[in-house]
Order: structure tokens, then C-alpha cells, then sequence
């Protein structure tokens, strides 16, 4: 029996040490790519044993699913906290979610190792970024899906999802391919977003071309 054959299955909440691996394999993928990710390398890391490493996240497919989940959990808090922030406005909300949601992009490592990737410095990464792009689609979808109805715009559900749909496609092209400031893009779509959602748009967007 080979050691990867018996290595547990972990919980997706796991022990103290996961947030660090998870974190640690996140900055060594921008570094170096994740061809360079081991678990040896991660356990010399955080400073723990390999089998700790094993134990805590289980292989390496499961390292790259955490790492995804965890990206998704920081841009999905962000825009939780836009729309606390403007709990009657909502145009003010999306300009807020939109505009954090790219602001933090700009600096994230994870997603400058996508880029890479994507320019053919490291292919490994991409099939399992392909296979979890239906899934964050939906739930970063949803969650915006449920924000945005509580707000109680003027449209069904199956056409609310549709506005959603285009919001949250829009909002990931720009991550990959900016065309031009977080707060300008953010101006833009909010613009749009009240004009498809039945809710009064601004007078004037705050940003001019």
C-alpha cells in the first residue's frame, strides 16, 4: 500500500495548521509556480511534519481546492461587507462590492499565478481551475443573488439570476484583464446593474472616460 493511499480524507475545517499551509502553498505558487508545491516544502514551511501537512489537507488536488475556496471566501467577505455598508442603497452597494472586489484583486498573488499560468508557465494549475469555475461561478452568483433580492428590485427571480449572471462575468473579466481603474469599472457597472435591476440610476457617473 503506497503512502498516498492511506492518507485521511480532512475536514474542510481542519486543525490549527491548515490556514497556515493553505496560506503558505498560496505564496508559493505565485513564487515559484505549483509545480514547486510539495508537501515536503509546505511542512518545511509552516514548521511542522509531513504527515501533518497530509493530515491536514489530505493531497495535493485537495491543497489546490483549498487554496481556490479560500480566495473565494476573501472576495465573497468583502462584498458581504459592501452591502452591509449600504443596507437601503442599493446601487451604492454594488459600486462598493464591485470596486473592493477589484481592488483586491490587484494585489492577489493567487490570481497573478493564474495569469501566469494561463501564459503558459505553469499548465499544471489550470485543469483544476477549470474544474472549479462552474462551481465558483454559482456560488459567488448565489450570494449575490440573495444580497441583491433583499433590496426587493422589480424583477422575477429567473430574470434577477440573469442580471446577476452578467454582473458577476463582467466583474471576473476585469479581474483577469483590467481596462481601466477599480473605482471607474466599479462607476460603470453599478451604472448598468441599476438600469437592468428597475432601480433609479445615479444622475451622473462619478468617473468620466
Amino acid at each position: 500500500m503506497t503512502a498516498m493511499s492511506v492518507v485521511p480524507v480532512p475536514s474542510s475545517e481542519g486543525g490549527q495548521h491548515r490556514q497556515p499551509i493553505i496560506t503558505a502553498a498560496i505564496e508559493l505558487t505565485a513564487r515559484s509556480g505549483w509545480s514547486a508545491v510539495t508537501m515536503a516544502r509546505l511542512a518545511e514551511l509552516v514548521g511542522v511534519s509531513r504527515q501533518t501537512v497530509y493530515n491536514e489537507i489530505g493531497s495535493k488536488p485537495a491543497l489546490a481546492e483549498a487554496m481556490i475556496a479560500h480566495e473565494l471566501g476573501r472576495f465573497l467577505a468583502v462584498v458581504r461587507a459592501a452591502f452591509e455598508r449600504h443596507p437601503t442603497d442599493l446601487v451604492e452597494a454594488i459600486y462598493d462590492a464591485v470596486r473592493a472586489v477589484l481592488e483586491l484583486a490587484e494585489n492577489n498573488i493567487l490570481l497573478r499565478a493564474i495569469a501566469s499560468a494561463t501564459h503558459g508557465t505553469d499548465t499544471e494549475f489550470l485543469p483544476l481551475l477549470t474544474t472549479r469555475a462552474g462551481t465558483l461561478l454559482t456560488e459567488a452568483k448565489a450570494e449575490l443573488h440573495d444580497r441583491v433580492r433583499s433590496y426587493a428590485p422589480p424583477l422575477d427571480d429567473s430574470q434577477l439570476t440573469v442580471v446577476m449572471d452578467l454582473v458577476v462575468r463582467s466583474v471576473l473579466s476585469h479581474v483577469m484583464q483590467p481596462s481601466g481603474t477599480p473605482s471607474s469599472t466599479a462607476d460603470g457597472l453599478a451604472w448598468v446593474a441599476a438600469r437592468l435591476l428597475g432601480t433609479a440610476p445615479p444622475a451622473s457617473m462619478r468617473t468620466r472616460s
